[in-house]
């Protein structure tokens, strides 16, 4: 039976492997050739091959046409006057191809075309009912329903639903990178990565999110983002049912089943479920941080930490608790926050059992059974069982004070102080002692209060076995047996063990003048009679 399209035409050739129809003989005899996988055209230039001379042809234009057609906006040029009317849209934003059916508009005409396939599903998959434009789709789909995966990568065996699927996987392994961004160089093992990336330099968002006006480069990622608003979750582990927005996760997710890691790093070994997360890891090894902040210039080697970073000068906090209304720049912080609420604690300590809402809290926590410090502060070798506290420990050297009290103008180099402060002048004490109801600014002052009623004092001093219920005490009281006096006086340079010391030295020998006060702290007065 002749197949006929919308236009009237006549499609009477048809390819007995897919389905798909074809107007002429020769169409189908090249169409046959993605089956076959043959690729009897070689580009002189670079030795490429293709399935049809024309894709040859189109492939020899890009090395060797000149580029006559200049953009007048951004300086990009095109070998045809066509492509550089096509690009100008970008620029002014003209749409003028418009789907027939919704509406919709497009930079171009095969956007659109590929758009317009979305209304015509004439082919329904009978185990599930998703439809879709052609008989070679579905006959991919159905390989999901059966698990046939016809197609073997030779270096590994892993197995593909689709040929093109294989190709791709392959040339993870051979290496082979043939698609060269001209803009920055970067290679790429298939050409749909490569447009993709290009789209990046040209700022290029052609698909735009109906419910929140949110553009995308790749219309793919457009149909991700909305699931977001739908709820929808199509893709669906087999071995535990957990269902996700995108086949990339699925795909992910399936590897902690099948425990395959087939991505190995050449320089230590260590093996990857992802590529993604292997070239990520190589960057340990190369220090390449290609991301780049174009308001402060720091670099990155992941996107996702620029994206995140970005944030801090934009102040967009897009991820919003339900519960409380409190933002968050980063979807994990969300998360984490959001155990405040529930009290949930999943992350349990093997060693004391002690519970945490944050992965990375168990991770410091376990610091304190192990000892271990791994960040060592550059200027004086100390080290420190987190990142936060040698960051701030670097300020003592720089000192750097960014946290501004907006009430009194106190500077301070951590953030966890300055809010302290703040409640001196709100008067906020939101940590109560369960025993007596005394209230407290600060957690660490609860905890060491609370002490006071069981006499525990879990501090020793490794010297002289002196025991004490604060951390602060015991390593004030170290100073005397190591003479340490790390508080010096800039007038005199005498040294103290403790900081308060050296505030009553400086007002006492180097001041006559009465030291500045917080108006909002009330200081106790005294009346004294002289006789």
């Amino acid at each position: 039976m002749n197949k006929r399209v919308d236009s009237g035409e006549v499609k009477p050739f048809v390819c007995k492997t897919c389905g798909k129809a074809l107007s002429c003989e020769g169409k189908l005899q090249a169409h046959e050739k993605v089956h076959s996988g043959e690729k009897p055209f070689l580009g002189e230039i670079c030795g490429k091959a293709f399935s049809g001379g024309g894709s040859r042809t189109r492939h020899e234009r890009t090395q060797t046409s000149e580029k006559r057609f200049i953009c007048k906006t951004c300086g990009k040029a095109f070998p045809k006057k066509c492509k550089l009317r096509a690009h100008a849209r970008v620029h002014t934003g003209d749409k003028p191809f418009v789907c027939s059916s919704c509406g919709k508009a497009f930079f171009n005409r095969c956007l659109r075309n590929r758009h317009e396939k979305i209304h015509d599903k004439t082919f329904i998959c009978e185990t599930c009912g998703k439809a879709y434009p052609s008989k070679s789709k579905l006959r991919v789909h159905a390989k999901v329903h059966t698990g046939e995966k016809p197609f073997v990568c030779a270096s590994c065996g892993k197995a593909f639903y689709e040929r093109w699927s294989r190709n791709k996987h392959e040339m993870t392994h051979n290496g082979e990178k043939p698609f060269i961004c001209e803009t920055c160089g970067k290679a790429f093992s298939i050409a749909s990565n490569l447009n993709r990336h290009e789209k990046i330099h040209k700022n290029e968002k052609p698909f735009v999110c109906q419910t929140c006006g949110k553009a995308f480069s790749e219309q793919s990622n457009q149909n991700v983002h909305e699931r977001m608003h739908t709820g929808e979750k199509p893709f669906v582990c087999e071995t535990c049912s957990k269902a996700f927005s995108n086949a990339s996760n699925l795909r992910r997710h399936e590897r902690i089943h099948s425990g395959n890691r087939p991505f190995i790093c050449k320089t230590c070994g260590k093996a990857f479920s992802q590529l993604c997360v292997l070239n990520v890891h190589e960057r340990m090894h190369t220090g390449d941080k290609p991301f780049v902040c174009v308001t402060c210039d720091k670099a990155f080697s992941q996107s996702w930490h620029l994206k995140v970073h970005e944030r801090t000068h934009t102040g967009d906090k897009p991820f919003v608790c339900e519960t409380c209304g409190k933002a968050f720049s980063e979807s994990g912080y969300l998360k984490v926050h959001g155990r405040t609420h529930t009290g949930e604690k999943p992350f349990v300590c093997e060693t004391c059992g002690a519970n945490f809402s944050a992965r990375h809290s168990l991770i410091t926590h376990i610091r304190l059974h192990t000892g271990e410090k791994p960040f060592i502060c550059g200027s004086c070798g100390k080290a420190f069982s987190n990142q936060g506290n040698l960051h701030a420990h670097k300020r003592i050297h720089s000192n750097e004070k960014p946290f501004v009290c907006e009430t009194c103008g106190k500077a301070f180099s951590e953030k966890c102080n300055l809010k302290v402060h703040e409640r001196r002048h709100t008067g906020e004490k939101p940590f109560v002692c369960e025993t007596c109801g005394k209230a407290f600014f600060v957690k660490g002052h609860l905890q060491r209060h609370e002490r006071t009623h069981t006499n525990e004092k879990p501090f020793v001093c490794q010297t002289c076995s002196k025991a004490f219920s604060g951390k602060c005490a015991l390593k004030v009281h170290e100073r005397i047996h190591t003479g340490d006096k790390p508080f010096i006086c800039e007038t005199c340079g005498k040294g103290f063990n403790v900081g308060g010391n050296l505030k009553k030295h400086e007002r006492k020998m180097h001041t006559i003048e009465k030291p500045l006060a917080c108006p909002f702290v009330v200081v106790k007065s005294f009346q004294i009679n002289i006789i």
